[in-house]
């Protein structure tokens, strides 16, 4: 496939107001979705629903897509600061034709970016976004004039839809009375919704992270101490764009995203609801879950890191669950993408059902020790070319044979390389990942 300029592995994301992350190449994104939407429309005039979370870049960004939209004659509606899953669920829901999300997820408020999905609500896939960058980079549409330029308004109440939606997934009966629950918001784009949500339906909530200002996304309280300090059954805490979920048992303990999946994995699998007995999830999920889940009779099947891939191997399979260990939690037969909200409240309806403490549950997985070394580098060239490094590589996963794995590759979204190892040794693992990161951050060095 041709290389792509401005398209990571999660839509485009860089710097707020620094290339590619810029109002004029919102407008040219904009322009060019309007194009799309003329040549692939069902309907006399196209619409493209656009929300976004709570990073003050976000205002901006989001009128200059609007403005290249309409000026090319086709509708937008604005849903305001929404969950990801839930301005995915407005878009197929109301008959868009594509949905628009201003958010860098999880990245700090310096960072901005888009994602699109698609009229039935995933994501477009890579040759039709490589289609959008080829029409931004070298426009050749014209203008519509006059009563044909498009209109923005706004959506009242996509809040409510979106929760109505997540209230449908566990029933009319289900409620979360007798459950103190710490919420934390990050100040995000569920910090409207969750509390909404979860207070509906009974829960008594200590709520952190629900005053976004602009600039403080993707922080929050103290979540583990204060389940602690306040006998709460558990914590949920959400990422900037609520795609993510982070689960913390009543010792204020972190469960591990692997755990959460395994432990769905497992619930929906006798309840004999998991299609096909598999679990799909990334390289980066630790081998401790083909241990676990292959004694159980699930198959777990892996794909490169991505939430985007995860759905699109789930789709091809025929697969209704799976996920990252991040806390991406992907139900297909609810959803189209990763939904933090969904996934909280599915772990809630299995704490219901186990009346066991999350404490308890969470050890249905007993990790294999990893290490994990992140570097920021200045080009990703090909680990192919890098000769020493390649050697390196290969000791290792000599060494480590069956016992354990090596995982090495570029952050799809940042300036970073990722190496991974697991195996039984904490120190060895440590040590290699180390020698193995800086190898090749100082090959990258000198090939500049």
């Amino acid at each position: 496939m041709t290389q792509r300029q401005l398209f990571g592995t999660d839509g485009i994301r860089g710097k707020a107001n620094v290339y590619p992350v810029t109002v004029e190449v919102m407008l040219a994104l904009g322009r060019a979705l309007g194009y799309w939407v003329n040549q692939h429309k069902n309907t006399p005039k196209g619409t493209i629903v656009i929300g976004k979370d709570t990073r003050i870049s976000g205002y901006a960004l989001e009128q200059a897509l609007s403005a290249g939209i309409c000026s090319m004659g086709v509708d937008v509606r604005f849903l305001g600061p929404l969950p990801t899953p839930g301005i995915a669920f407005i878009t197929q829901s109301v008959g868009a034709d594509l949905g628009v999300v201003i958010s860098a997820s999880h990245n700090p408020y310096e960072d901005n970016g888009v994602k699109i999905f698609g009229p039935d609500g995933f994501k477009l896939p890579d040759d039709k976004e490589l289609e959008l960058e080829q029409l931004i980079l070298k426009p050749h549409f014209d203008n519509p004039t006059c009563g044909k330029i498009g209109q923005a308004k706004r959506i009242n109440d996509a809040v409510s839809k979106y929760s109505q939606y997540l209230k449908s997934l566990v029933g009319p009966g289900f409620n979360l009375s007798g459950l103190k629950i710490v919420l934390d918001c990050a100040h995000g784009a569920a910090y409207k919704v969750g509390p909404q949500l979860l207070g509906d339906l009974g829960a008594e909530l200590i709520i952190l992270g629900n005053t976004p200002n602009g600039t403080n996304i993707n922080t929050g309280g103290d979540a583990q101490k204060i389940v602690r300090d306040t006998g709460a059954h558990l914590g949920i805490v959400l990422d900037g764009d609520a795609d993510r979920v982070v689960l913390i048992d009543e010792h204020g303990d972190l469960v591990s995203g692997d755990s959460l999946l395994a432990l769905l994995a497992d619930h929906l699998n006798r309840q004999g609801k998991l299609k096909s007995h598999t679990l799909v999830c990334t390289d980066m999920s630790n081998l401790a879950l083909e241990l676990c889940l292959q004694p159980r009779g699930i198959q777990v099947e892996r794909t490169q890191v991505g939430d985007r891939y995860v759905v699109e191997r789930m789709r091809q399979g025929d697969f209704n669950f799976g996920g990252e260990e991040s806390g991406h939690l992907i139900f297909l037969d609810h959803g189209t993408t990763g939904d933090g909200l969904a996934g909280a409240l599915i772990a809630l309806e299995l704490l219901r059902e186990e009346e066991r403490p999350l404490s308890e549950l969470k050890h249905i997985l007993n990790p294999i020790p990893r290490a994990i070394q992140n570097r920021l580098v200045t080009q990703k060239i090909p680990f192919k070319n890098l000769s020493a490094s390649r050697a390196l590589m290969a000791q290792i996963e000599r060494e480590l044979g069956n016992s354990g794995r090596l995982f090495v590759r570029y952050s799809g979204t940042e300036q970073k390389l990722r190496v991974l190892i697991e195996g039984p040794q904490q120190d060895k693992i440590n040590q290699m990942a180390t020698d193995i990161a800086d190898l090749i951050s100082q090959e990258i060095k000198t090939s500049t």
